[in-house]
């Protein structure tokens, strides 16, 4: 793989529920909308889902494949956990991953850069649990059961892969490793990602796929790190980023899009005074609404939005 997904096919979808009016719970919609645009990347599915956050506690995810080989790296992420004294409160098994919750108050930046060297880390989150798995996304749903997740908000992604490998690492959403609670989905091609990453890497940075979903990631939180509204970081991406691209970021409590000024990567938005759903096609907002006929709308080139709750 040569550093960004170039031709690759892929679909994108978010929701964000801005008040605690019932709803469809968050993940039985995003997998109803990446069902529908499953056509873009029957390879692999992904849900960057935001449960309520538990203060002092982090959630942590890792790939760690199967029989002797997950062996290992389960040995290997426990004794790093242990290393910085972070406490195992639950840990949960499901197909080739692992899930910990553990209590933790220390350098958020270098524990995340340790666990990664420990084991492939999807994802960490005071509320971000990224699932992600080949097949579609009923195939993943089955398996680590997301309609049952509810919360505020989340985002999908479906890949057809044509330059990568078909495995669950190298699937979307991606997080903002170091940075916790921040992840990306993206449709797309980042053409100056090299030099954008060895940017980043100069300033200490770590990057660990050659993916520019992983980029975009790692630019907007340290943004954010340095105080930078999302929707600022959104704005300046679009100068900053070359090629053709559409993306949706979530963080803890928001939600936000870029589109590059070529528009070539579709996308389309359906709002009310409850929610805002984003998706490549209009097929994946009527999932949500059968029957229903919808007032959507498609962001202009070269635009930028954020949501979020109103509570």
């Amino acid at each position: 793989m040569h550093g960004t997904e170039g031709p690759e096919m892929c679909g994108i979808a978010g929701i964000l529920y801005k008040n605690d009016q019932p709803h469809l719970a968050v993940g039985k919609a995003l997998v109803d909308m990446l069902d529908g645009c499953q056509h873009r990347g029957p390879d692999s599915t992904g849900f960057a889902l935001y449960h309520e956050e538990i203060p002092g506690r982090l959630r942590l995810r890792f790939y760690v494949g199967e029989g002797a080989e997950a062996e290992t790296a389960v040995a290997r992420i426990k004794d790093k956990l242990r290393e910085h004294q972070a406490r195992i409160v639950k840990e949960e098994a499901v197909r080739t991953t692992r899930r910990y919750d553990v209590e933790f108050t220390g350098d958020l930046q270098r524990f995340a850069y340790d666990m990664e060297h420990a084991a492939k880390l999807f994802s960490i989150g005071a509320s971000l649990d990224i699932v992600k798995d080949i097949g579609g996304a009923h195939d993943v749903d089955a398996g680590y059961d997301v309609t049952a997740f509810d919360g505020s908000h989340g985002i999908g992604h479906v890949r057809l892969a044509t330059e990568s490998d078909v495995a669950p690492e190298a699937s979307h959403p991606f997080w903002a490793t170091g940075f916790s609670d921040v992840a990306i989905v993206h449709n797309g091609q980042i053409t100056n990602y090299w030099k954008m990453r060895r940017r980043l890497e100069k300033r200490g940075f770590e990057f660990n796929t050659d993916n520019d979903s992983e980029l975009i990631a790692v630019y907007l939180a340290e943004k954010l790190s340095l105080g930078v509204p999302l929707k600022e970081a959104l704005k300046t991406s679009i100068d900053d980023m070359d090629g053709t691209f559409s993306f949706l970021v979530s963080t803890k409590d928001e939600i936000g899009y870029a589109k590059d000024r070529l528009a070539a990567k579709p996308m389309v938005m359906y709002e009310t005074d409850d929610l805002i759903a984003i998706a490549s096609e209009e097929v994946s907002l009527n999932k949500l609404f059968p029957s229903q006929a919808l007032n959507t709308s498609e962001p202009p080139p070269g635009t930028y939005e954020t949501w979020q709750r109103s509570i």
